[in-house]
């Protein structure tokens, strides 16, 4: 049985921004192996909610949302339904990170994102089976990609060519033209 679907909303100027390790180390894995573990990241029943819903229910962070589910939680909700691409990463033989994309109605694909993070077992971890998972809870991180990235893979994870993550106000800078750069100010300090 979920807990209570209470949110956290974090004060101006605080961002919750961990990487995939800390995801699964301090949080996933806390979840997992303590009765009562301090967590500020909520449960969720997944069937109940859109992912644009996640707002207030989730732990949210600009436009990244985090939640706990079960494993074998249903995926699918009143107007669509989450569906895997395909795409699981390994997390450094802790877990891993499996990929979906939010399905509206019938197949419409929408610009929605599921990572959906596992511990793996001792055992998956020595056979290097990644898909097993050790724990009942997974934890969600959902987001909306920008809609200039549409027809983008999901499976490169917005990286440059240095292999770092790109954000997006990066991206908006990248998108600009010479013309756009001459006519954008900077503030003077």
């Amino acid at each position: 049985m979920m807990g209570s679907e209470s949110s956290v909303n974090l004060p101006p100027g605080f961002y919750f921004s961990p990487t995939d390790e800390e995801l699964i180390l301090h949080f996933l894995y806390s979840k997992a192996s303590l009765p009562y573990h301090p967590n500020i990241i909520p449960q969720l029943h997944l069937s109940q909610h859109h992912p644009w819903e996640l707002y207030g229910k989730s732990l949210s962070s600009g436009n990244q949302h985090y939640f706990f589910t079960e494993v074998k939680e249903n995926r699918s909700t009143e107007n669509g339904y989450w569906k895997e691409i395909g795409v699981t990463k390994p997390i450094n033989n802790l877990g891993m990170k499996k990929y979906l994309v939010f399905i509206l109605g019938e197949g419409t694909e929408t610009n929605w994102v599921m990572e959906e993070y596992h511990i793996s077992s001792y055992e998956s971890r020595r056979s290097q089976n990644q898909d097993e998972s050790w724990s009942k809870w997974v934890l969600c991180k959902v987001y909306e990609k920008n809609v200039s990235q549409e027809g983008a893979s999901y499976s490169d994870e917005d990286i440059d060519d240095n292999g770092t993550e790109v954000s997006w106000l990066d991206e908006v800078f990248m998108s600009l033209d010479d013309d756009d750069l001459d006519q954008t100010s900077l503030p003077n300090y």
